[in-house]
């Protein structure tokens, strides 16, 4: 089974997993209150993004950018920008799981040194509009794209290249396929939802296929409200290496679980549609390896794994295979997780810019094989 923190916190053992899935469900029942007591402050996310993004030294804007009738009737995109000024192809990063726009701290100055940047919180999350999605994990995901394209149009941003972490690389090629014309370069980061989910499941003990089946209807993420004004101390207990990850550059790395327990102690929206996207947690109802032929051919992608994942690689075989005639090219990460932008953030940025650098360098939208 997978761990119910793993969008936002990279694996951890598959006890301390269902140890932690029994709490949220036996909160869940004798807590039907438990929102009520959640610690959640806009103030206080507003400062903690502020504080974590001080160690950056490209000055960036944070605004909000009104979508219109997404999903909600008035919906809004927290986003922030580098570097707006610079003539090179803009970088829009989409963030993971229960993620916002302050945990790419480590990766902004790097890629915004030679290009526009711009950050979201995706709809339903951090900072964004919190608008109840369809149930329908096609619509779900339409409804995804859709904001991403509204908020396009409001910035009027008509090429970039588009990174997804996680769900966010799920959600940036689903907009790549159905948007190609914007999309320079589609690039993947440890990307959630791409494999089919395997039809064997007997080698997993019936005891943990049982607890799973038990907690299928819960968010993944509902044990940070169930945690109420203790969800930060929770997330550092459970991973004090979260914090660790970010020590080097943050000087109070306690910002990070902080920054994750706001984010997501509100309204669970973003992760109620991931909820109704998914298929158990680790694979997608409609993965993308099904139609990721889709793509016009002149959309490149890049392709980055971290070594020690628990996401599944062989989507990269398939997307080769499925690609034969575009520009694709795989990299594994060595020693990085599933959040391979902070666990290994300077050969993250590298892989990242030779990406960048290769679309600004194309002299024609016809497809370069890589070398």
């Amino acid at each position: 089974m997978q761990s119910v923190l793993l969008c936002v916190l990279p694996s951890f053992s598959i006890i301390t997993n269902l140890y932690y899935s029994c709490i949220v469900f036996i909160f869940s029942w004798l807590s039907p209150t438990w929102l009520s007591w959640n610690k959640y402050s806009e103030g206080m996310l507003r400062n903690l993004e502020k504080s974590i993004l001080k160690i950056c030294r490209i000055a960036h804007r944070g605004f909000y950018v009104d979508i219109g009738p997404v999903v909600g009737h008035a919906d809004k995109i927290w986003t922030i920008s580098l570097n707006t000024d610079s003539p090179n192809t803009p970088l829009v990063l989409l963030h993971g799981l229960g993620a916002g726009v302050a945990l790419w701290c480590l990766n902004l100055d790097s890629f915004a040194g030679n290009r526009p940047v711009y950050a979201i919180d995706l709809l339903g999350f951090g900072r964004s509009s919190r608008s109840t999605f369809s149930t329908d994990s096609v619509e779900a995901e339409k409804q995804m794209v859709r904001a991403i394209e509204e908020w396009r149009k409001e910035m009027n941003l008509k090429q970039f290249i588009l990174l997804g972490h996680s769900m966010g690389g799920f959600v940036a090629a689903s907009f790549a396929i159905s948007h190609p014309g914007y999309v320079k370069h589609l690039i993947l980061a440890d990307p959630w939802g791409f494999p089919e989910r395997p039809e064997n499941n007997k080698e997993v003990p019936l005891w943990i296929r049982s607890v799973t089946y038990v907690l299928q209807p819960f968010n993944p993420l509902a044990g940070i409200r169930v945690a109420g004004p203790f969800g930060a101390w929770f997330i550092n207990t459970l991973r004090p290496d979260i914090s660790k990850k970010y020590s080097v550059a943050l000087k109070d790395a306690n910002l990070i679980p902080q920054y994750i327990y706001q984010c997501n102690s509100q309204n669970p929206s973003g992760e109620t549609a991931f909820h109704s996207m998914m298929s158990g947690f680790g694979w997608a109802k409609n993965p993308m390896v099904k139609r990721i032929d889709k793509l016009e051919i002149n959309v490149p992608i890049t392709l980055i794994y971290g070594s020690r994942s628990w996401i599944d690689h062989s989507a990269a075989n398939i997307i080769r295979d499925k690609r034969i005639n575009s520009y694709f090219k795989s990299q594994v990460i060595t020693g990085a997780g599933h959040h391979i932008h902070a666990d290994k953030p300077e050969m993250f940025n590298q892989v990242v810019q030779e990406a960048c650098n290769y679309t600004d360098n194309r002299k024609s939208n016809k497809a370069i094989m890589p070398s």
